[in-house]
């Protein structure tokens, strides 16, 4: 009975060897992947209406960080300094590290120069802090919602400009609801 138990216990080994090998690679990819190539993120608010919807499920790249800049309109997902609501802001950029930014009477002046945009649901009446010239430092952004009268955004000292440390991500494809399945501008 001995020999017989013996006999069992290393024909059993190479098949746990394996199992073990191909669950290290299972609990690698569950958490590498979701931390630093890519992650779920759903939109919970309405201050990127009408790209996103509360509820809307997207995917977040997160390789871009790590290897270039980000450019103007680049949908972010970053960790705001302050906590005024708990989780993450999703914006879209707007100025870039170096540009001047103010809003004028509803307009955006990068540099002095009046931004042409079509992304802002509605036109901009608080211009908070950007009533004044904003320059954007170096690996900082000046990000907006969408949806300007409820994003709460730059141009609230609460946010204000986005560090390039405190972004998550960049906006890689919608995934739910399916009717609105890929990519937006």
């Amino acid at each position: 009975m001995n020999q017989k138990n013996s006999q069992w216990t290393e024909a059993v080994k190479p098949f746990l060897k394996e199992c073990g090998k191909y669950a290290l690679i299972l609990i690698c990819v569950l958490y590498l992947v979701p931390h630093f190539i890519v992650q779920r993120t759903l939109i919970d608010g309405s201050s990127m209406e009408n790209t996103f919807m509360h509820g809307d499920q997207i995917l977040v790249e997160k390789v871009t960080k790590y290897i270039m800049e980000y450019d103007r309109f680049d949908i972010i997902v970053f960790e705001p300094k302050y906590k005024a609501a708990e989780g993450q802001y999703i914006k879209r950029i707007i100025g870039l590290p170096g540009e001047t930014v103010q809003i004028i009477d509803g307009q955006i002046y990068i540099n002095g120069e009046v931004l042409t945009e079509q992304f802002g649901k509605d036109p901009i009446v608080y211009a908070g802090v950007a009533a004044e010239p904003i320059t954007v430092g170096p690996k900082e952004y000046f990000v907006l919602g969408d949806n300007r009268e409820v994003s709460l955004d730059s141009r609230y000292e609460v946010v204000g400009l986005v560090s390039h440390s405190q972004i998550e991500g960049k906006f890689l494809l919608q995934i739910y609801p399916f009717s609105r399945f890929g990519t937006v501008e």
